[in-house]
């Protein structure tokens, strides 16, 4: 009998100590890991609405390209390929070292993970001035959709200096609004998910400081690295659909 009791007193005690809870341990889950993987799960579930939410977007301007082809090449030709070439190298960048962030977290160099997540923010605001100046252009040009918008330019070109592009009829001339209208809502949505991204990157500046994921909690890095890669992964969709198919009109 005492035997009994010798072996099953370490056992319980080993259990004990496996189910210790950390700080961040909720108390709902038994354990850390299973806490882990309902947050990953539950991301990659706000992630599969987000696919089907931008999926709709990239459907609907498929679509009208296909019915105003004429229109939404003029329409590309108006975006400044140096500027989303330059954005596209930024936001790359910026994804490479918030890889870099996750590998930090899980090797728990606080002082590297830090200096990265900075890095990855200060790239999310390089992005979104480079944004700005392209939406300031537009304003500039009368191209935002609206009242306001200018079709003179696309129906004679030639009176703007504009030689590599054929006049379009006025009817299809207006619908180069409705490619900016795409244009704007599409690059709007990716910049306010950006903007949403930059807000939680500083949240997670302050925890990493703190020191919040040098003990083996690395989950929120972990599940915020999936949010910034799908951002990234949309504009590597944006980026082609919107700047670079048809670049050059047919004449």
């Amino acid at each position: 009998m005492a035997d009994t009791i010798a072996t099953t007193e370490p056992a319980a005690e080993h259990e004990l100590h496996e189910h210790v809870f950390v700080p961040q341990h909720r108390h709902h889950f038994e354990t850390e890991q299973q806490q882990r993987e309902a947050g990953s799960f539950g991301m990659w579930l706000f992630l599969l609405t987000e696919i089907m939410f931008f999926g709709g977007m990239f459907f609907a301007y498929l679509l009208y390209r296909n019915w105003y082809y004429d229109a939404f090449v003029v329409g590309s030709n108006q975006l400044s390929l140096p500027l989303g070439t330059a954005n596209t190298a930024v936001l790359i960048t910026s994804g490479f070292f918030m890889a870099l962030s996750v590998w930090a977290a899980e090797v728990r160099k606080r002082g590297l993970l830090v200096l990265l997540l900075v890095l990855t923010t200060l790239l999310g605001i390089v992005f979104l001035g480079i944004k700005y100046v392209e939406y300031k252009e537009k304003y500039e040009l009368h191209h935002i959709p609206g009242e306001h918008f200018d079709v003179s330019e696309f129906v004679n070109p030639a009176a703007y200096g504009i030689t590599n592009e054929k006049p379009l009829p006025p009817d299809m001339a207006q619908k180069v609004q409705l490619y900016f209208f795409l244009y704007f809502a599409m690059t709007g949505m990716h910049a306010l998910h950006m903007i949403i991204g930059i807000g939680l990157l500083f949240w997670l500046i302050a925890r990493a400081r703190r020191g919040d994921f040098s003990a083996g909690y690395v989950a929120p890095i972990e599940n915020f690295g999936l949010y910034w890669h799908f951002v990234d992964i949309v504009w590597l969709f944006l980026f082609p659909l919107l700047y670079l198919i048809n670049r050059h009109p047919m004449k």
